[in-house]
């Protein structure tokens, strides 16, 4: 069973009806290799285990299941708005916001950085799956677009991702970030142990764009889920392993 120490909850200055989370690896009932609380639908585990798995979140969040905006994530930039009427379309998208109450934005990760954002007054919210293709290309520039207010009136929460001693990469990985954004050669550190390669910190990647974008207040960003197998998947780590999620919704 989900509970409350099982889960992180952002520490941030939203409002009160803003309500968010990420789950971890624990309070579920799939078996290993995606022991236990693994919300992907496709990664090879029991669909059974992963239907039961999603029913304990909606149960422990206090919505039902169909409330629940998942995305065939695709490593892109498209954004999707969930609303009572597409929420259940499951689109092509890495990225959705929402203006309705009671509808989840919800982005599955296991390395990839997931970000939520909310406005100051809580009349919108939105999540993305900034795995580096799609942050790179600009999927969070596009939801900020999407969600449509001023940027500055938007705070960001960094979910449980890839940490910086963790994220080897190739040049070209650096290459297409430097090239977008200068800047960014900042959170490249040159790798002792291969020739030519880096180790690039996402967090910081993922607060320069926004900060570019005109958000400047940020939360999170010190977790890796390489490191840290007891709590988090990693594929980069394992493999074949489960997904976690991360929530957004307005109450």
């Amino acid at each position: 069973m989900i509970s409350e120490s099982l889960v992180l909850r952002p520490e941030w200055r939203a409002p009160d009806k803003v309500k968010a989370l990420s789950t971890t690896r624990k309070g579920g009932v799939s078996r290993p290799p995606w022991e236990s609380l693994n919300l992907g639908g496709h990664v090879g585990d029991n669909p059974k285990h992963v239907e039961q798995n999603r029913q304990l979140l909606a149960r422990f969040i206090g919505l039902g299941a169909n409330k629940i905006g998942w995305l065939n994530q695709v490593h892109g930039t498209r954004v999707a708005e969930m609303t009572s009427e597409t929420l259940n379309s499951c689109p092509d998208a890495d990225a959705s916001f929402t203006r309705q109450k009671g509808i989840v934005c919800a982005i599955l990760t296991a390395d990839c950085l997931p970000v939520i954002l909310a406005d100051r007054k809580g009349e919108v919210v939105g999540a993305a799956h900034a795995g580096w293709r799609g942050l790179c290309d600009g999927v969070l520039e596009n939801l900020i677009d999407a969600m449509a207010v001023d940027p500055s009136e938007l705070i960001a929460w960094f979910g449980p991702s890839i940490g910086p001693k963790s994220f080897e990469v190739g040049p070209e990985v650096r290459a297409a970030f430097v090239e977008r954004q200068a800047e960014s050669v900042n959170a490249f550190t040159e790798q002792g142990a291969r020739s030519g390669h880096f180790v690039a910190n996402i967090y910081q990647l993922a607060r320069l764009r926004l900060r570019r974008a005109g958000v400047s207040t940020v939360y999170g960003g010190s977790l890796c889920t390489v490191m840290d197998d007891a709590w988090f998947y990693s594929f980069r780590r394992d493999g074949q392993t489960g997904r976690m999620a991360t929530l957004v919704w307005i109450s």
